[in-house]
């Protein structure tokens, strides 16, 4: 009695890039805090972009609060108040900062 399973691969999606090619991207995260609050967080940024002026403009156009924090591992790491993800991947498209596919979206 043979029995035929559907086999799900998980890396079917991956393209074979290795870390060097991951860490040219953008991650926008959502983190939960407490109840319904949540904070956007924004890493990968290049290095020779002003990240300072980058968060000013997203609390200007967000309507948001927003604070720079360093990492040892990623650089600076952008933290805006609330849920952002999809408004910053349109602000980083539209301004030119990056390429549609250069960002990666976490959590939808």
């Amino acid at each position: 009695m043979s029995m035929q399973f559907n086999t799900f691969n998980a890396f079917d999606d991956d393209t074979g890039d290795k870390a060097g090619n991951q860490s040219d991207k953008v991650h926008v995260r959502v983190q939960q805090r407490n109840g319904r609050k949540c904070i956007t967080t924004v890493a990968g940024l290049a290095d020779d972009l002003d990240v300072k002026r980058i968060c000013k403009a997203f609390k200007k156009n967000f309507s948001c609060n927003g604070a720079l924090q360093a990492d040892e591992e990623v650089g600076d790491v952008i933290q805006l108040s609330g849920d952002q993800r999809t408004n910053v991947m349109g602000f980083l498209v539209d301004q030119e900062i990056c390429h549609k596919e250069d960002v990666v979206l976490h959590g939808f």
